[in-house]
């Protein structure tokens, strides 16, 4: 058996970022602030589960917590007016206990968005449409949006049936062991009456190159050079100076 590897893991450092960027030097400090980014994140998506959010990225300061809501639908988080916004603010310090600091992003293609993907053919399955028509519907919007492979997977009681199998649908390619392939990767799960069913989405949309380095120029050292004609001047002008007979 092959060992598996988290597509976004495996990448951290090198195409793709941390989603909290914070730092706690003593353990008891780490725990605290993991389980405060737990329930932020959990608090956000289960008060809006409509409103398509993907991730939820946090970043802490000295005096206060920095959140970033990435969402398929910012109007339903942002509110009439950003009433919505204000009363998420208040709950969020609350819960946190400090001040916080809410952006709301859109997400322009939800139909590259891996978790989005995944949690739309499972909330497809919730409401008892074949998993086959929501798996190539997915592949087919993902196609047309301009992703270079995706593949879905989905595993559990498929179909209602009692032995649970995995079916799998794939298109392009997915080039897991490339560090620089731009893949995302996204879990959901989808509660039907006869048990859960998983859906694990991957999406390719391009290699992200590095950057190349800019060479050094060096700075050229100005060197003045005078012409043989201006040396036998200035040589002549002290000739003479010199010549001059000193008045009595």
């Amino acid at each position: 058996m092959g060992h598996k590897v988290h597509p976004i893991g495996f990448r951290l450092g090198v195409i793709k970022d941390w989603q909290a960027h914070w730092f706690a030097a003593k353990p008891e400090k780490y725990k605290r602030m993991l389980l405060e980014d737990i329930k932020i994140r959990q608090h956000i998506s289960g008060k809006y589960p409509e409103a398509g959010i993907s991730r939820v990225e946090i970043e802490r300061q000295a005096n206060e917590i920095q959140v970033t809501i990435h969402t398929a639908r910012p109007g339903i988080v942002i509110g009439r007016g950003g009433q919505r916004v204000e009363e998420l603010r208040g709950e969020v310090e609350r819960l946190a206990g400090r001040r916080i600091r809410l952006n709301i992003q859109e997400i322009r293609q939800p139909e590259l968005d891996a978790y989005l993907v995944a949690a739309n053919i499972a909330e497809q399955m919730e409401r008892r449409i074949s998993y086959r028509r929501a798996m190539k519907q997915a592949l087919t919007r993902a196609q047309q949006s301009g992703a270079k492979g995706v593949k879905v997977i989905c595993s559990g009681r498929l179909g209602g049936a009692e032995i649970a199998r995995r079916a799998k649908e794939f298109w392009g390619r997915v080039p897991l062991h490339t560090l620089r392939a731009n893949i995302d990767f996204g879990i959901a799960e989808a509660r039907t009456t006869l048990g859960r069913i998983g859906v694990k989405v991957w999406i390719y949309t391009g290699d992200i190159m590095p950057e190349a380095k800019k060479p050094e120029v060096e700075t050229p050292i100005e060197v003045k050079i005078e012409s043989s004609k201006a040396e036998e001047a200035r040589t002549d002008a002290a000739t003479q100076t010199s010549q001059v007979p000193e008045s009595a």
